[in-house]
């Protein structure tokens, strides 16, 4: 299939993009794994294809913007976690990352667990099936109807994010007549080398209890006197996004550091530590994720090395996996509309979507690829910057990538590693309607979340 050739931008071989060099990839058609579910492929038509089924038909059936799912990709992150990290550890899936009902039947069904931080996610949870002892309850400002539904229903764990919530919820637990498991979430001053506001244990910010200045160990000495609290441990979390396991090392220390403080203060070793989740995804080449059992070894040996240390039994360690899960499954499938070539820099490429469905760029900088999805091309190479159809000079996808200089309107393109995060924080800005998530295995597709409709946005418009 050849297309007509547009006015482009950049085509020479290689280009600065903010203050970056940037060289085209010798191929353009190739689909490198690092970044793509498992089952993506081309066929013989050029198409993108995932679990057997071309993209076009895809884009006929459900239409653009969707995520499409690679159903099989999930389960088999789910079984690589839960394998590598064994019985005598607990795989938490982050739910905030992305969840619907088929989402947590598939987590039920793999064995893993599921972290949650609203009421919302808790009802998705409960009405899906999840057993509510496998449950962990986050959040830093708790409503007092969510502890007391969490505690009702008998959630496994509630995370402690302040001196205030350790008393409203041994409050409400001694009310009902409870005793609740809870993790204390402490922050242990790591500076995870991410995005300011993905990183999540330097003390400037909202989450958890300060390790400096006893803030920490205060807590536990407060959790430990209430009748209404089971104290099972200790909760950290450094960031998200993160390759570089330093940082797991020194907060691990830390927080193990404290374990032996409340050991000789209380005479109580507590039974678990919590790492938390972050780690991170390949969104473009350059990234390097490490595998579930590589991540399972180190995070082991820290803990057992400092405990060994500090003369400590080792506790049983939890992990939150979330983007790391389900983050590399999905892609988002777009139409070309306008295409805008500024001489000299580059070519604006607007599509059907935009911001409403991933605000990740516009939030984080966050850095994506793209490839022309509907066939293959052997025009050269153009500069593009993906850009979605809202009323804000911000709202782009994929800030530089390359696509062939024979793209045109109406040509599919594909943007992977959207799993996480994207549906989860899509907006009816500009009254979008938000896409569906099809689920996609073994040649069959169905819908998961339906995509809105005009009637969904009206529906609450009372008038």
């Amino acid at each position: 299939m050849s297309r007509s050739a547009h006015p482009a931008g950049p085509r020479h071989a290689d280009v600065m993009t903010e203050g970056h060099y940037t060289a085209p990839p010798a191929d353009l058609n190739a689909l490198d794994a690092k970044v793509w579910a498992r089952t993506v492929t081309r066929d013989e038509n050029g198409a993108v294809t995932v679990g057997g089924i071309e993209v076009t038909r895809l884009a006929e059936e459900f239409g653009t913007p969707a995520y499409f799912l690679d159903e099989s990709d999930f389960r088999a992150r789910c079984r690589a976690w839960a394998d590598a990290f064994g019985r005598d550890a607990d795989v938490f899936y982050a739910g905030k990352a992305f969840l619907s009902r088929a989402v947590v039947r598939w987590l039920k069904e793999e064995g893993l667990n599921l972290d949650v931080c609203s009421g919302g996610e808790l009802t998705c949870a409960l009405d899906a099936g999840m057993p509510a002892e496998r449950i962990a309850f986050h959040g830093n400002n708790k409503t007092v109807g969510e502890i007391e539904r969490a505690v009702t229903v008998g959630v496994g764990r509630i995370v402690l994010d302040s001196f205030q919530e350790i008393a409203r919820v041994a409050h409400i637990a001694q009310r009902l007549g409870k005793r609740q498991r809870v993790q204390i979430r402490v922050t242990v001053g790591v500076e995870a080398h991410t995005h300011e506001f993905i990183a999540t244990a330097h003390e400037d910010q909202k989450f958890g209890i300060a390790l400096a200045g006893g803030q920490a160990a205060e807590a536990v000495r407060r959790a430990l006197t209430l009748d209404g609290l089971e104290l099972i441990g200790i909760h950290s979390h450094i960031g998200s996004q993160i390759f570089d396991m330093a940082g797991f090392e020194v907060s691990a220390r830390r927080v193990v550091q404290l374990l032996a403080e409340v050991r000789d203060e209380h005479g109580v070793e507590l039974p678990e530590i919590d790492l938390g989740g972050g780690l991170g995804i390949a969104y473009t080449s350059e990234d390097d994720p490490r595998e579930p059992h590589e991540i399972a070894k180190a995070l082991g040996d820290i803990v057992t090395r400092e405990c060994e240390a500090a003369g400590l039994a080792t506790p049983r360690i939890s992990v939150e996996p979330g983007r790391a899960i389900v983050g590399p499954t999905a892609f988002t499938l777009y139409e070309v509309g306008t295409i805008k070539p500024l001489e000299g820099l580059r070519t604006y490429v607007s599509v059907d979507g935009g911001m409403s469905d991933n605000i990740r760029t516009a939030l984080y900088d966050a850095e994506y690829s793209v490839a022309l999805a509907s066939r293959t091309s052997d025009a050269e190479p153009m500069l593009v910057r993906v850009v979605g159809k809202h009323c804000e000079s911000g709202d782009i996808v994929v800030k530089d990538a390359f696509l062939p200089s024979d793209l045109a309107p109406s040509d599919l393109i594909a943007v992977p590693a959207t799993g996480a995060y994207c549906r989860s924080m899509a907006s009816n800005y500009n009254h979008a309607l938000r896409p569906p998530v099809v689920a996609v295995r073994d040649g069959e597709a169905r819908v998961i979340v339906r995509r809105e409709t005009e009637e969904d946005l009206l529906r609450l418009d009372v008038g």
